[in-house]
């Protein structure tokens, strides 16, 4: 196998080390959003400032959010059992859901708040604390942003980027509300509901990205294409692979992969041989990377001129169509005066074209080569690199 193409795939580290992590991470979190709750909750009830009362309760929610991930961590870490015999690092994309939905409550409870706040405004106090105290909270939400976000990126953890999408939101808000009260006191105009207003429709904003993209993950969304690259990559750098098609790949949490393919080889290779290269590209992968492969050989034939001829025609008519349309599983069926082309056709999901207009387009164009030929054609939807 070429070296330059056994790159290790970027996986996460092992379960109990993400759990350790993650923990460590949430009750951090919950250290610091304590002591910023309890700062500007004391602040703006003696300043009387709804907005920075508001956006210490924020903080005091945020608590919640971050039990509930260390909740998620230790619920991921344990070890699969008869009912979940795939382990339960799901649930660490529960906890994102459920952190996205307290963030949800938190913004509209603010903005009913701040729609009262606007329709009987009350002025607050404006204090150099206050000011202090919110500056502070923006250095820290700043902090932890940034923290969760690397520590999130080095384990894969989508509960800790929520976190830090959480954080930064907290930012932004606690500089709109700090800027409000600057305007405010020097201008002599009460913006305190309306930046309330504008600091729920942030937190409403960062709690709706989490639960979209939590919800895609759960229903099982797609790999990202440079993971599939590099799983094609190590596969075709094995000697006798010819090809390969029908990649899937799924996980049940980020330290959790499963993958299956179809692998292309000579017709000609002894059926032992095949089944130790399928064994030797299944244990290449559970030993380098954090995917449990699953390989099956497609035997092809590859010394007969007239089916190299078809399965060239076949390929530039797809390409003609659309150049990401793939053939796999070409064979040629039956005899002197007829033959039938049995093929999959690998078709991107983003192509408009409907699956009768396509089939229909290629059996008409294969027509056209003048022969007495018959088409098998099975269509298949798939995600396809370019």
């Amino acid at each position: 196998m070429e070296e330059n193409k056994l790159q290790t795939l970027q996986t996460a580290p092992d379960a109990k080390t993400r759990e350790r992590y993650g923990k460590f991470a949430g009750y951090l979190s919950i250290g610091f959003n304590v002591l910023l709750a309890a700062g500007k909750i004391a602040a703006g009830a003696v300043s009387g400032v709804l907005s920075v009362l508001a956006d210490g309760l924020n903080n005091l929610t945020d608590c919640g959010s971050n039990a509930v991930s260390v909740i998620g961590f230790k619920m991921a870490g344990k070890p699969a059992d008869k009912e979940h015999p795939f382990g339960h690092q799901r649930a660490e994309y529960v906890a994102s859901m459920v952190i996205s939905l307290i963030i949800l409550v938190v913004a509209v409870e603010l903005a009913i708040s701040s729609v009262e706040k606007i329709l009987s405004p009350e002025t607050g106090e404006f204090s150099v604390l206050t000011l202090v105290i919110l500056i502070v909270s923006v250095l820290v939400k700043l902090g932890m942003f940034v923290f969760n976000r690397r520590l999130g990126r080095k384990i894969s953890s989508e509960t800790l980027k929520a976190t830090a999408t959480d954080s930064i939101s907290d930012a932004i808000a606690t500089t709109a509300v700090l800027v409000s009260l600057l305007i405010s006191h020097y201008t002599k105009i009460d913006l305190d509901g309306y930046m309330g207003v504008l600091v729920a429709l942030f937190i409403a904003f960062a709690g709706v990205s989490i639960l979209k993209d939590t919800i895609s993950r759960l229903l099982g969304k797609a790999p990202d294409a440079d993971v599939v690259k590099k799983i094609e990559e190590r596969i075709l750098a094995f000697d006798g692979v010819h090809g390969l098609h029908d990649l899937t790949v799924h996980n049940y949490g980020e330290c959790k992969m499963y993958a299956t393919v179809h692998v292309e080889v000579d017709s000609h290779m002894p059926i032992m041989a095949a089944h130790d290269l399928a064994d030797n590209i299944e244990h290449e992968f559970t030993e380098h990377t954090d995917i449990l492969l699953t390989v099956h050989i497609d035997p092809l034939v590859f010394d007969d001129p007239k089916i190299n001829l078809y399965r060239g025609e076949i390929e530039r008519i797809v390409r003609d169509i659309d150049g990401r349309f793939r053939v796999h599983d070409f064979r040629m069926v039956g005899g002197e005066t007829h033959a039938n082309l049995v093929f999959d056709l690998a078709v991107p999901f983003d192509n408009k074209l409907s699956e009768e207009t396509i089939m229909q387009t290629v059996k008409d164009r294969i027509s056209l080569l003048g022969e007495n030929l018959g088409v098998v054609m099975t269509l298949e939807r798939q995600n396809i690199n370019e």
